[in-house]
């Protein structure tokens, strides 16, 4: 009922009292109506800044990784049709795209809050940062790849990893390739010291490797193509050896500050590969063009790719099997609680 309405009620219970009420009953009456009144409107007004209030705090702006190897697709389709842009329109949040391909760097960005999300991270990077005091989350699954990483070696030569000791190796740090490397090394009772690794960009590994700088490179998807068509062999892949998985990674201070957008963001990253799967020439058709590849190499990095989304007790257990492996070999100091790593929404 509004105020005008409960002060019409008002004065018609006035007129309608006894003759024989004093005034200064019908002025107690008057004065119990008028209280009453002004305590529904004031009850409305503040009902309107509870809804005001209740309104989703959103940042100016959110800043996300772009990072299309090894083939993330998901990431590929949300920048290209524009998803996050259209998803945060109303209330016209800025999302600033970043290309850090280092699962490293982008936790030291997130620890500084340069970076918000990593769409796409190796849950060893993640493992790390965590293990230095990094406060980031799993916010939703990316993909299971097992063929999708490898360690290549120079044209001409048919290297073995038990061959590499001493030799010149490149690749990322701190990434499911370095895991791969260390892997590889110890199933043939080696250790990371016994070859000279130098840490650097897949893309550039890839050129060392190719121009004869260096003996052998850790590289992913459409560069392990592109090196095996100009001559540099495939030496393992992770098969048998680490079981990667790509996660999307949000800083812990976002979601503690922003909980609406972050679940818009990973709405956002799941719908992304709906439209994939339901939309899959098209999307192949996007991915090959960002890759620089032929629809069929596409066919074939989306099939390695094993692109998923809701994290299960079994990614549980490889994250604690990873950080074991990646303690056991001097690559995180500190052990985490990794089921506190994953954010609930990341299993749902």
């Amino acid at each position: 009922m509004c105020l005008n309405e409960l002060l019409a009620c008002e004065e018609d219970a006035f007129l309608f009292l006894s003759t024989k009420e004093t005034k200064e009953r019908r002025l107690m009456k008057k004065d119990s109506c008028y209280f009453a009144a002004a305590a529904v409107a004031a009850g409305l007004c503040l009902t309107g800044m509870s809804a005001v209030q209740a309104a989703p705090k959103m940042p100016e702006s959110i800043s996300i990784t772009y990072v299309k190897s090894p083939f993330n697709l998901q990431n590929i389709v949300m920048k290209e049709r524009g998803m996050l842009e259209d998803a945060f329109k109303v209330e016209g949040v800025k999302i600033n795209w970043r290309v850090i391909n280092s699962g490293a760097i982008q936790g030291q960005a997130m620890a500084s809050g340069d970076l918000d999300f990593s769409a796409v991270m190796n849950t060893a990077s993640v493992l790390m940062a965590a293990g230095a005091g990094n406060p980031i989350r799993i916010a939703s699954g990316v993909g299971h790849p097992q063929k999708i990483f490898a360690i290549i070696g120079k044209p001409g030569t048919d290297y073995s990893i038990k061959e590499l000791k001493g030799k010149k190796v490149v690749g990322p740090k701190g990434t499911v390739l370095h895991q791969l490397l260390v892997a590889a090394l110890k199933k043939e009772g080696m250790t990371i010291k016994d070859v000279d690794f130098i840490s650097m960009d897949p893309a550039k590994a890839m050129t060392a490797v190719l121009s004869g700088s260096a003996d052998a490179g850790l590289v992913a998807a459409g560069l392990i193509i592109k090196a095996n068509a100009e001559g540099a062999k495939t030496i393992t892949t992770c098969e048998g050896l680490v079981e990667p998985n790509l996660v999307m990674a949000v800083r812990q201070a976002f979601v503690d500050q922003y909980p609406e957008a972050y679940e818009r963001v990973v709405a956002t990253n799941r719908a992304a590969l709906k439209w994939i799967r339901e939309h899959k020439a098209e999307a192949l058709a996007m991915g090959a063009k960002e890759q620089g590849i032929s629809i069929e190499n596409a066919e074939k990095l989306y099939d390695w790719s094993g692109f998923y989304d809701v994290l299960t007790e079994a990614d549980v257990k490889g994250l604690a099997a990873d950080q074991q492996f990646l303690i056991d070999n001097g690559m995180m100091e500190k052990a985490v609680d990794v089921r506190s790593l994953i954010l609930p929404g990341a299993m749902k």
